[in-house]
């Protein structure tokens, strides 16, 4: 029981890893493209999809498919971190209770 709660541990480790660098790369793409553009915009306003299509899109319409992609990318990698550190966390205390 104990290797396969280290076993599952590692990998969803490695899968964070591997998630946040997909994601690294995918925004860092998109914000390049909205730098090159000077799309000026504020954390709230990426992270909030209304504030994003009522303030953001509207002013610089030329830009809408890059600013969506790179809000999309930014909210989907937070929220699969998220969700694989509280997968870890739980097999962890998983496996500290069961080695006690």
């Amino acid at each position: 029981m104990y290797l396969l709660l280290f076993t599952i541990i590692v990998v969803l480790f490695l899968a964070m890893l591997f998630v946040n660098l997909y994601f690294r790369a995918k925004v860092l793409r998109a914000y390049r493209i909205l730098v090159q553009s000077e799309v000026d915009f504020t954390a709230a306003q990426i992270l909030s999809r209304q504030r994003m299509e009522e303030e953001v899109v509207p002013a610089y319409p030329q830009q809408a498919a890059a600013i969506r992609d790179f809000g999309n990318y930014l909210r989907r990698s937070v929220r699969m971190a998220t969700v694989l550190l509280l997968l870890i966390t739980c097999f962890g205390a998983l496996l500290m209770w069961y080695r006690n």
